[in-house]
């Protein structure tokens, strides 16, 4: 969960990959935004805010992000279980096992339903008895701290390292003490399109932390095609 990677490290495959700004820069990230700059909070209908509800369930979907499930579903499956009233830890504690699954089902969320309905009943009783379900103390308990942050969300089931770096990518949009929280993913991505691999050059291309969390979003969406990588890259040259 780091923000930065040293310079240095091996490019992207198409050998762009730099550390520093470039001229073209602001061409490449007006397309990215405009076609790929979603929050996967936003997908899920989270109205993302320095408020527990919305905390909370930002949580809940990084959760199911963390799976090896595509994030359609994931995020069909977060909306499932919030539209249930699933969408606080009193409301998914007090909810029954079975209810938890069949949210789960309705989102497609099969492969991994039952384990993860334990999951997310523990980690709702983890919210509430430790952080009376508000994760703002969890962030003041961690001093502010990214890497405390981090330590802290890993203690709930189903967040290991790459949860905590999804919820991170996310909240930074409201959380500025966090910001910018660039991860490994992210990079990557930027190295693909050229853009600079460094947590520091690249956040600066963003204008806002709610910028960074649409920014990063959306090149973890890039990352996973070649053939989006070079749409975004053509559109951004005119060609």
């Amino acid at each position: 969960m780091a923000k930065t990677d040293p310079a240095g490290e091996d490019a992207a495959e198409n050998g762009t990959a730099r550390n520093g700004p470039g001229k073209g820069d602001a061409a490449v990230l007006g397309v990215l935004l405009d076609r790929y700059g979603r929050t996967y909070a936003a997908e899920a209908g989270i109205k993302l805010a320095d408020q527990p509800k919305p905390l909370y369930q930002l949580l809940v979907l990084a959760t199911l992000l963390s799976a090896r499930i595509s994030a359609e579903v994931a995020v069909a499956a977060a909306k499932e279980l919030f539209a249930a009233g699933y969408g606080t830890p009193k409301g998914m504690r007090e909810a029954s096992w079975q209810d938890r699954v069949d949210a789960l089902g309705r989102g497609h969320y099969r492969r991994y339903d039952e384990r993860t309905a334990t999951m997310l009943g523990d980690g709702a009783a983890l919210a509430m008895d430790r952080w009376k379900g508000d994760l703002r103390r969890l962030r003041d308990e961690a001093g502010g701290d990214e890497r405390r942050i981090a330590d802290l969300l890993m203690e709930f089931p189903g967040i290991g390292p790459t949860g905590a770096d999804i919820f991170l990518r996310e909240v930074q949009a409201v959380w500025p003490q966090v910001a910018p929280h660039l991860d490994r993913r992210v990079l990557d991505g930027a190295a693909k399109l050229g853009l600079p691999r460094q947590a520091g050059p690249l956040a600066e291309l963003a204008s806002s932390g709610a910028e960074l969390a649409r920014l990063s979003a959306a090149l973890v969406r890039v990352s996973r095609s070649k053939k989006s990588v070079d749409a975004v890259r053509s559109a951004a040259t005119g060609r």
